[in-house]
């Protein structure tokens, strides 16, 4: 089959989450049209479709807002998911920004021939389209594919083995015995909602991790960090919120399972390796009362169980993964050395934003929503100002017709 071919009359975005839509807003709002592509049939499909039920945003949410759109008033600190949702809906039509779905891009490659980037993305159909323009926003975020170890004797355990990705309640898992592989927020919050459910969880704790309130005295932990990272280096803030944690949350952690990590602070881990820490809302409490039992790392699965990497067995009729996600675009963006073999800019922050030849990135800080907006804020700064300069034309709200259609190409598909 033929493949069409459309030009692009402004950046092509790959995504629509909330880096892909804050990009394509902050472009809007400089008069830039953009072409945003979705693998999915909907925005933020992560959070729509992936997200268990409780899930509420970790942070207050004056530090997740997108630009140029608070939350409405009447939300609350930690909005749901239901609300987040909602809240990128009413984004994504505030700025006229109307992705194309089930666009599942195989491939981006940049012409130096022509000085243009070449998109080729299929249809459910297996219809491909090539999108052509000069600049390409990589917007798939961090979390695009879930992350699935390999554990022996995987084959000998006879119950379901889901991912987080599809964990929704532990309705269905009333009564049963359930082994969570992670330790990050989501594991913990999975364990807690099995407890409310009447299941008995067990958590598998393989590394250290360093465990924060979420509020102290009613105050957000992380507004706590912000603000004294503006006067005080971040390696003395970490000791600071370590010190908190102690205070708030007991110095009882290591021997309940949960060790901290012998160097590098909660900021600096989040920083540099992109480990986040967990904000407690209620899981120390069910692990002190024994309701959340925590295991070491899984030595192999068995029939029945799994037996831990220090002799004990550990019964369960199911398992869930918490085992996180990873970035994709090693799959697909090609003849590029701007990302790394794990998918992530090369540059360190604050410079991984801005590649070669009209190539951007926004959502790969590791540092959340604040940070895609950073991203969104500056690509879409730089991409305006050479695009007005090239169209000769004055910034304005408006944008015009961003696709235009041309002859098919004769490259067979």
């Amino acid at each position: 089959m033929a493949a069409r071919t459309m030009w692009v009359n402004g950046p092509i975005i790959v995504g629509a989450g909330p880096a892909g839509l804050s990009a394509a807003a902050c472009l809007h709002t400089h008069g830039v049209p953009s072409v945003v592509l979705e693998r999915d049939d909907c925005i933020a499909s992560l959070w729509q479709r992936r997200t268990y039920d409780r899930l509420r945003l970790h942070l207050p949410k004056q530090f997740c807002e997108l630009p140029g759109m608070p939350f409405p008033a009447s939300y609350p600190e930690y909005p749901t998911k239901h609300q987040f949702v909602s809240y990128l809906e009413s984004y994504a039509a505030a700025f006229h920004v109307q992705p194309r779905f089930r666009q599942s891009v195989a491939s981006a490659r940049f012409d130096h021939a022509a000085g243009l980037w070449r998109v080729r993305a299929s249809d459910p159909s297996e219809s491909t389209t090539e999108y052509i323009g000069r600049w390409l926003v990589v917007a798939t975020g961090e979390n695009a594919e879930r992350i699935v170890p390999e554990f022996a004797g995987a084959g000998s355990f006879k119950g379901p083995v889901t991912h987080v990705s599809e964990y929704k309640s532990g309705e269905p898992y009333r009564g049963a015995r359930v082994l969570v592989v992670g330790c990050g927020n989501s594991g913990m919050e999975v364990c807690l909602d099995l407890c409310d459910h009447g299941a008995r969880p067990s958590m598998v704790v393989r590394d250290a991790v360093h465990v924060l309130p979420r509020e102290m005295l009613g105050v957000a932990t992380f507004s706590v960090a912000v603000l004294l990272l503006r006067f005080l280096p971040l390696q003395l803030v970490d000791r600071i919120l370590v010190l908190l944690a102690g205070l708030f949350l007991g110095h009882d952690l290591p021997r309940l399972g949960l060790r901290r990590p012998d160097s590098g602070g909660p900021l600096e881990l989040k920083n540099t390796r992109g480990r986040t820490p967990v904000l407690d809302i209620g899981a120390l409490e069910k692990i002190r009362a024994g309701q959340i039992a925590v295991v070491p790392g899984v030595e192999r699965f068995v029939d029945g169980g799994a037996e831990m990497v220090d002799g004990r067995f550990v019964a369960a009729d199911a398992v869930v993964l918490a085992t996180g996600y990873h970035s994709n675009v090693p799959q697909w963006l090609k003849g590029s050395d701007f990302f790394s073999g794990e998918g992530y800019p090369k540059a360190e922050f604050p410079e991984g934003w801005k590649g070669e030849s009209g190539l951007y990135s926004v959502g790969f800080t590791r540092r959340g929503l604040a940070g895609v907006s950073l991203d969104a804020i500056r690509v879409a700064g730089d991409i305006a100002t050479a695009y007005h300069q090239d169209s000769k034309t004055t910034p304005s709200s408006s944008t015009d017709c961003s696709v235009a259609q041309m002859v098919p190409s004769q490259t067979q598909t």
